[in-house]
């Protein structure tokens, strides 16, 4: 497997304004700069791998990319970049933010500078929330001041307690210089279930109209997703000023994955676990994962989550 660009191209992970020397933990590269020109000639990079390995999802392979790029190729960021994966279980949400990461960081998950929260195991106790926000604050704040090129992936953003998520607000917008330190050149992504169930009612929707999912745009969605996710009291962003104040450059909606989406990520497993690709185990794996609705059975109700743990059945 030819190594990635990000890998072969990586520029240190310098201070950001304000910050003073460099600790020794980080002088060594860390976050990996994109050549754009390579990226053009069809080099390695991230869009490879979701046109390859990210079936069935469109809107999120011309999402991602586009925010990627775009914050990449500019030395000097406005704002860090704030995207959030909405889908239900097993659409590719933990997928693509595991294989941006992999590809920026030399460490991937592992890296040091590679942030990962989930509330049920960071914020379990409501009654805690407000030692819980002075925590974060002072989490991401420490650790973009030893480095700016850092990266904070919030899963399950569905179960986290409202009101909590606000207080990384300073880190998210424009400002220039927060708490005495430049912030811009963070990535945060966010990640959740919640409008999951909107995404795939309209997605069956509009099939029902006769739109195939791959004309599906953006605009289609975002009104569903809004309501669902937003003005849910139960989510995490509910009253959130990081919604009200416009600091998600990128909502990605993950589409409800179909049958022969789901034989994709069949033959993509069985190659990964080196087994013998035969249709007829294809077929057999894929047709063992529910469907839904109950009459046309047209999208997976567990996308591909269950496919690895099933294959050992047909074997």
């Amino acid at each position: 497997r030819t190594p990635s660009p990000f890998l072969q191209n990586r520029f240190p992970c310098q201070p950001p304004t304000g910050t003073g020397v460099v600790p020794p933990q980080v002088q060594d590269p860390a976050f990996a700069l994109v050549e754009f020109q390579k990226v053009a000639r069809g080099s390695r990079v991230p869009k490879f791998d979701l046109a390859t390995n990210l079936v069935g999802q469109p809107l999120v392979r011309q999402q991602v990319m586009k925010g990627l790029r775009e914050f990449l190729e500019n030395p000097n960021p406005v704002k860090p970049l704030v995207m959030s994966f909405h889908g239900s279980t097993g659409t590719g949400k933990t997928y693509v933010s595991s294989m941006l990461i992999r590809y920026l960081f030399q460490k991937g998950l592992q890296s040091p500078y590679v942030h990962h929260f989930s509330p049920i195991v960071h914020f379990p106790h409501a009654e805690l929330i407000e030692q819980y926000k002075e925590s974060l604050k002072r989490w991401i704040q420490g650790n973009l001041t030893i480095c700016g090129r850092s990266a904070f992936l919030f899963d399950e953003m569905d179960k986290m307690h409202p009101g909590l998520i606000d207080v990384i607000i300073p880190f998210l917008g424009p400002s220039w210089v927060v708490y005495g330190t430049n912030y811009r050149k963070a990535i945060f992504i966010f990640i959740s279930n919640a409008g999951g169930e909107q995404i795939n009612n309209v997605t069956l929707a509009l099939w029902r109209a006769r739109k195939d999912r791959e004309e599906i745009s953006l605009q289609d969605l975002e009104p569903a997703i809004s309501k669902a996710v937003f003005e849910n009291p139960q989510s995490g962003f509910w009253k959130s000023g990081i919604i009200n104040e416009h600091l998600i450059d990128f909502v990605v909606p993950f589409l409800p994955l179909k049958h022969h989406h789901v034989k994709q990520c069949v033959i993509s497993e069985l190659v990964q676990q080196g087994l013998e690709v035969r249709p007829g185990v294809v077929q057999e794996v894929a047709d063992s994962i529910p469907y839904f609705p109950e009459e046309e059975k047209l999208f997976s109700s567990t996308g591909c989550k269950t496919v690895a743990s099933r294959i050992s059945f047909f074997f």
